[in-house]
């Protein structure tokens, strides 16, 4: 495993979202943003990333929108049904947010993969839809599409990961739709399935990892 520097583990609340930074000593120049499912934190998704791309720098954000014992991006009116004005405004703040700690901390937003569980995979498949320019690469975990007016964005030459799991009956079914949606959008997709339910695992670390390297190959 990679050593961290010191300023990993810290909890910034300056710009428009929390988030910690963990970035190794020998710090590939690739890096990755992390947004968390529902009802958790900014820390859920960094084992799950060091696993994928162990010399790459990581953002973690924490979504704004409290829940429970946690947080999500977005309020929903049901599990699948979403507000959307609170799409919008939190994908907008979100790309601003994303600008500025790549100025802050160097980080080459070019060289940079969005990386997304559930409530977070729907956030930044909204993104690369209602803010396009900012994302060049996405790994979408257990998402869904949740816009109901989808702009015409051209996302030709953005790469997309779309992982659904097999037992995931709430929200697998939903995943065919997105790969059409962004698919007609330009965007050169790879869908996977894993035999899992709603929950991340090994099996998916192995796949978007593999999925990196050959998308920098």
């Amino acid at each position: 495993m990679p050593e961290y520097t010191d300023e990993n583990g810290f909890l910034h609340r300056d710009l428009a979202f929390p988030y910690r930074l963990f970035r190794p000593a020998d710090a590939s120049g690739e890096c990755l943003f992390l947004l968390h499912g529902s009802g958790v934190d900014e820390t859920t998704l960094v084992p799950l990333a060091r696993q994928i791309a162990p010399e790459a720098t990581l953002v973690a954000a924490r979504g704004r929108i409290a829940q429970e014992d946690g947080f999500r991006w977005f309020e929903r009116i049901t599990p699948t049904r979403f507000e959307q004005e609170s799409i919008r405004t939190e994908t907008d703040a979100f790309a601003g947010f994303a600008a500025e700690v790549a100025q802050r901390h160097k980080l080459d937003l070019s060289r940079s993969t969005f990386l997304g569980y559930s409530n977070g995979a729907n956030l930044v498949s909204s993104l690369m839809l209602l803010r396009p320019g900012l994302v060049p690469r996405a790994a979408l975990l257990r998402p869904m599409p949740v816009l109901d007016e989808v702009p015409l964005t051209d996302l030709n030459g953005i790469r997309i990961l779309i992982i659904a799991g097999a037992a995931d009956v709430t929200y697998s079914p939903f995943a065919p739709a997105l790969v059409t949606l962004l698919s007609r959008h330009g965007a050169k997709i790879d869908a996977r399935i894993v035999p899992s339910g709603h929950e991340f695992g090994d099996p998916d670390a192995a796949i978007v990892r593999q999925w990196l390297a050959a998308s920098d190959a």
